[in-house]
């Protein structure tokens, strides 16, 4: 197990419904007020050292450590309170037949090269985000910080200490901001951090 705390949040809507995708994802949550195919909280199968190595490749960098660790050991990225927050991963293919039943993470390789603000540093390194604006999450390589920035300005709004610090404080903030079912319980309601 990745952190247990983390992991008990994560399935805390298991009480909604448990399923897994054709290609492994586990849905936890079923959120029918979010579509016929809603789910609140999704994590991937996790990554093998040969997909770390692609994905480290394909980005010309090496992932902090953090990061990597969660993606080899727990998940490839993960949607949770239906994609309010995201964190970004390996997208293993890029189907969208409707009727293959697959769950993908939002691409890592998006926010780190083809959406990456002008002024971010070399060793920032996005990801995820928010779908409330679009801010984006990235790790200081330098100083292993998590920070959280708009989504085309790097300038940091927050930060926390470690990746797990950030998932573990804001599973639990962004909870406060959802009703037993899974609904927000005020859609006009900011759930950025800042």
């Amino acid at each position: 197990m990745y952190n247990k705390e983390i992991n008990e949040l994560i399935y805390k809507f298991s009480n909604l419904g448990l399923d897994n995708s054709s290609d492994g994802a586990m849905m936890i949550g079923k959120a029918p007020h979010k579509g016929p195919k809603g789910w609140l909280n999704i994590i991937y199968p996790k990554l093998n050292t040969e997909e770390i190595n692609l994905l480290e490749k394909e980005l010309d960098t090496v992932l902090p450590k953090d990061y990597k660790e969660f993606l080899m050991k727990y998940s490839n990225g993960g949607n949770f309170m239906s994609s309010t927050l995201s964190l970004d991963g390996l997208r293993r293919h890029m189907t969208r037949d409707p009727k293959a039943n697959s769950r993908q993470p939002f691409s890592i390789i998006t926010p780190n090269i083809h959406e990456r603000p002008e002024n971010a540093k070399d060793n920032y390194f996005f990801i995820g985000g928010y779908r409330w604006d679009g801010s984006h999450l990235y790790i200081d390589k330098e100083t292993n910080l998590v920070h959280c920035c708009e989504r085309w300005d790097a300038t940091s709004k927050f930060q926390w200490k470690s990746f797990e610090e950030m998932l573990l404080s804001e599973l639990k903030r962004l909870y406060q901001l959802f009703d037993d079912n899974g609904k927000e319980i005020d859609d006009d309601q900011s759930t950025l951090p800042y």
